[in-house]
């Protein structure tokens, strides 16, 4: 137990100035407001720096059940015998009985906290606490809660006269504080192992039973994880878990079809007609120093295309498209089933505090806030909208600035792809796609990072300029336009492999698989480096400088916590972020790289495990926030989930062949007419997709024929290099694919939806008859309560309510 000197009252929050500060004045009369709504405050000197002070805050009972009732907290209410669980339920402990032990589970034993009880929950009343399950007073409140009650004291206490002078926020905007977090539990580590003498504390459990390695095959204690973080921290990782359970059917399935192209690669008749062409020689790729080339050298490149470019390539994109619809439908059943199981269900916002950057600018102008009733900062219509403009030019130049570099390194393609075909190393001339492709997409990955770092600055200084009123408003804009920097930042350096590379005879799918997964990969080690080596630098270098300087004395808790890094500046979206434009990787361009799921479901098995290591041991304990949903990304995922149908289509009917080699097995093949069963119907595929181009065109010293990849017309028709009638039947079954695939696709998301409800049928009905039993059992005990007292007194009563 972290407490104050004297052992006995626990410390529910820290502040830290420094002596140096000139904000004396502010400071006392804040901290002497404290007081006076009951806090009780203890100073202490920092052991390694002298001019660091500490004060620890105490928040009593009395002011607890105060503000606990203002804010209208839940809390565990008297057992009812009323309730008896249904005869489906024993059933189903009794099934359970007779299964195999999940070893994904973790051991209740191991997690003696996570017990279930049969409280239900309701309101806090001082006037009804006979009502309430009181055995400890100091333990009814839970730490995560304290802390929230003495943040809400924080948040709304003056420290200067006036209207607005009142707040944490403020004061740690001005400098008259320097952090302000509640207090670790404790150390995370101990001597003795947790099996035989258990857990320290909560920090110490949720580091053995969830950070460490060793359990990366085992749920998350999500209830742990909520009562020491809070809901919203919980809330994220519950998204994180089950979008990472989610990933395992897609993994499954896009190795299934991965392997499918590895099994048939050797007897696919377009790879046999490439490594078998000896005869045919393709045209140079470029003007000056590409020579001919015979097709089958390019043989390994048609097998590996085809292991991406096969027949599983359009069930795989249509999957994904359902598995998105489904993800999202599901996760807002188990966020149901959460908010329920975390009391969430009828917690309403509180109003959030104006941001003090937003009174400053525009403390001149007043208006009544229509919730509160109290008069706050105004900002005009017409300068938000003035300001909003800015910011939306701004998104848009920075997205031309994309455009840009895509640009440029399309140029670097065609200029490489000359010298390539030209180097002086067989190896890299014999291989020259492969070549101009890899270095093109390292390439692209550096800029992409450079540009992150640029968005970021951009996106701070645009949200900023919009001046948003509550810190809400403010995270909400700020990650709306880092997302919509980074995805595009992302994709569009996709574009270039669909659509502006030269594309080899057995496709260009190849290209965008290339791009994607060594990005995908590249980034994803990058951002669990980063994440987790500069707090684990930083929090190193601040030990390393205690002992050099020789305090090397047992430290407090709160001054351990402060030699830590405090939580990321914009709390969790920079988490989010990273995950969603993963799932934009999983969904969008699916179709190209089978194997994308598989890629996430590994790596983020790895980020739940860093990031809880990153929470229990290298941040500050952040405020125990709460939250009833995952608040904007939620409606970023379906946008994502509609783009992935649209993009999918375009990709399968303009970047892969199936649709050209659809038509020339119903249309030109020897199948004609008769059906597409068999890789022989795709017999002479390859010739009948190159054209042919006459060498002496290009002037004296040239002679002969050479291939290209196009529908058009021989030089020695009547009207050469004219488009053919194959060219514009394949046209017009691309269009006839996108319109299909994404009307067929679009319904069953649509139909799929509206099967799913959003709320499970049975939890609705477990929440309407808890209301009633709350009713009920609040009546049973205020009848109890009153007859007590009657008893005591005397007096006659009867059993009906007085």
């Amino acid at each position: 137990l972290i407490s104050f000197h004297n052992g006995k009252k626990r410390i529910d929050y820290i502040l830290v100035y420094k002596k140096s500060s000139l904000q004396v004045e502010k400071r006392s009369t804040f901290e002497r407001n404290l007081r006076e709504e009951g806090l009780m405050l203890e100073r202490e000197q920092s052991i390694t720096n002298s001019d660091i002070m500490f004060v620890k805050i105490h928040c009593p009972w009395d002011t607890l059940c105060k503000y606990a009732e203002r804010m209208n907290i839940r809390m565990p209410f008297r057992y009812s015998k009323v309730f008896c669980p249904s005869f489906s339920h024993h059933i189903s402990i009794n099934l359970r009985n007779w299964l195999p032990k999940n070893p994904m589970q973790l051991d209740k034993e191991a997690l003696p906290d996570l017990e279930e009880t049969d409280c239900y929950t309701a309101p806090f009343s001082r006037a009804r606490m006979h009502h309430f399950t009181i055995t400890n007073k100091d333990t009814f409140f839970n730490n995560s809660t304290r802390s929230r009650i003495v943040h809400h004291v924080l948040q709304r206490t003056k420290y200067e006269d006036g209207k607005t002078k009142m707040g944490i926020n403020k004061l740690l905007n001005n400098g008259t504080y320097e952090a302000s977090f509640p207090p670790h539990e404790g150390s995370y580590q101990s001597r003795h192992p947790i099996k035989t003498h258990g857990a320290k504390n909560h920090r110490h459990l949720l580091y053995k039973r969830w950070a460490c390695w060793g359990m990366w095959y085992k749920y998350q204690p999500l209830d742990l994880i909520r009562r020491y973080f809070g809901e919203k921290i919980g809330l994220y990782f519950a998204w994180l878990g089950w979008y990472t359970g989610m990933l395992i059917p897609a993994a499954f399935v896009g190795l299934f079809v991965f392997l499918y192209g590895v099994f048939t690669m050797h007897s696919s008749q377009v790879s046999k007609e490439i490594c078998q062409a000896t005869e045919i020689l393709m045209c140079p790729m470029c003007e000056r120093s590409c020579m001919l080339q015979k097709l089958n050298e390019s043989c390994i490149y048609a097998k590996v295309t085809h292991l991406f470019d096969n027949g599983g390539t359009v069930f795989f994109a249509i999957f994904m498209a359902i598995w998105a619809t489904v993800f999202l439908e599901f996760w807002k059943r188990r966020r149901a089933v959460l908010t329920y199981d975390w009391d969430l269900i009828d917690w309403e916002e509180e109003e959030e505090n104006v941001r003090p950057q937003f009174e400053r600018k525009y403390a001149q102008v007043e208006r009544v806030n229509p919730i509160t009733g109290k008069p706050e900062p105004y900002q005009p219509f017409m300068d938000k909208l003035l300001r909003l403009m800015i910011s939306i030019l701004g998104i848009f130049l920075m997205i031309s600035l994309v455009l840009t570099t895509v640009f440029a390194v399309v140029v670097y393609r065609l200029v490489a792809m000359e010298h390539f075909a030209s180097f002086k190393w067989y190896f890299v001339k014999k291989y020259w796609q492969f070549a101009t492709s890899g270095t093109g997409v390292c390439i692209n990955f550096v800029i992409i990072m450079f540009l992150n770092v640029v968005y970021e600055k951009v996106a701070y200084f645009l949200t900023n300029l919009e001046q948003p009123r509550t810190e809400l408003e403010w995270e909400n804009s700020y990650a709306l336009k880092m997302f919509l920097f980074q995805f595009v930042n992302l994709n569009i350096a996709h574009t270039h492999a669909v659509i502006l590379a030269k594309c080899h005879p057995s496709g260009c799918l190849i290209d965008l698989c290339l791009q994607m997964s060594v990005i995908m990969v590249l980034k994803q080690t990058w951002n669990n480096f980063m994440e987790l080596g500069y707090p684990l630098f930083h929090n190193w270098w601040t030990q390393h400088k205690i002992k050099r300087n020789e305090q090397v004395m047992k430290l407090p808790q709160w001054e351990k916590d402060w030699n830590l890094q405090p939580m990321n500046l914009h709390g969790l979206i920079d988490e989010y972020l990273e995950m969603v434009l993963q799932f934009g990787f999983v969904t969008i361009f699916v179709a190209a790289f089978p194997l994308a799921p598989l890629l996430a479901l590994m790596n983020n098995i790895i980020e739940i495990r860093l990031d809880a290591y990153k929470f229990v041991t290298q941040w500050r304990r952040p405020l125990p926030a709460r939250a009833t949903n995952i608040g904007i990304w939620y409606g970023i995922l379906e946008g994502i989930g509609v783009l992935a149908v649209i993009t999918n289509a375009f990709v399968i009917a303009i970047t892969s062949d199936y649709i050209p080699r659809f038509v020339y097995a119903f249309r030109y093949g020897p199948c004609k007419g008769q059906g597409y069963s068999q890789e022989r119907c795709l017999k002479g595929y390859v010739n009948s997709s190159l054209s042919v181009f006459d060498l002496s065109e290009l002037g004296p010293g040239h002679s002969g024929y050479c291939r290209y990849r196009d529908y058009r017309a021989p030089p020695w028709s009547s009207n050469p290099y004219e488009l053919t009638l194959q060219f514009w039947h394949v046209l017009a079954a691309r269009l006839a694919f996108i319109i299909v695939f994404e009307h067929l696709v679009f319904g069953i998301k649509s139909f799929i939806a509206y099967l799913i409800p959003d709320m499970p049928k049975d939890l609705s009905d477990r929440v309407r008859r808890e209301k009633y039993l709350v009713q009920e059992m609040m009546y049973d005990a205020e009848l109890e309560h009153l007859q007590k007292q009657r008893k005591c007194h005397g007096k006659q009563y009867h059993q009906e309510w007085p």
